[in-house]
């Protein structure tokens, strides 16, 4: 089994693979979010329970903290590569796990527990609420789908080379 430069085995950075699609998954998820309801279809802020004026600061914020996800977990992306240690199955799902974590928290915690925004603002908000948090539920099966193949795959890979 190749080695990287440290004298570690590929193997022995398997939960990176998953950490750094998390994150870039947490990334890109926000990031789409943020300009898509935020800035193209103006649904809403980040922070709607105050003036306009926080509300557009607050999807700075939170803009910002979407590139810091995205940049991090293109930086861990990086590191995997050098190390000849990606595993692109696990990290792509990661990133189907990072986006749905991502979607269902804010789906849930965000709109309905602490009410900081909502989807939209409609009469009906039921059909909105199902839609966005289904999306996540479809995510997180797809990226936990993934990671268990890709588990599955390296088990028996290592099972075969004895």
């Amino acid at each position: 089994m190749k080695k990287d430069q440290s004298g570690a085995a590929p193997l022995e950075y398997s939960p990176q693979n998953i950490w750094a699609g998390f994150l870039f998954g947490v990334g890109l998820i926000t990031f789409t979010d943020e300009f898509v309801f935020h800035q193209l279809l103006q649904w809403h802020h980040f922070y709607d329970n105050s003036t306009t004026k926080i509300g557009i600061v607050s999807d700075g914020f939170f803009h910002a903290f979407s590139w810091f996800a995205t940049i991090g977990g293109l930086f861990m992306f990086a590191d995997l590569r050098r190390r000849h240690a990606l595993r692109r199955k696990k990290w792509w799902g990661g990133v189907l796990l990072g986006a749905g974590a991502f979607q269902l928290y804010d789906g849930i915690v965000q709109h309905k527990l602490m009410r900081i925004h909502q989807i939209r603002y409609v009469d009906s908000l039921f059909g909105y609420d199902f839609v966005w948090n289904a999306a996540a539920v479809v995510l997180l099966i797809g990226g936990a789908s993934l990671v268990f193949r890709a588990r599955k795959e390296s088990s028996e890979k290592r099972r075969d080379s004895r």
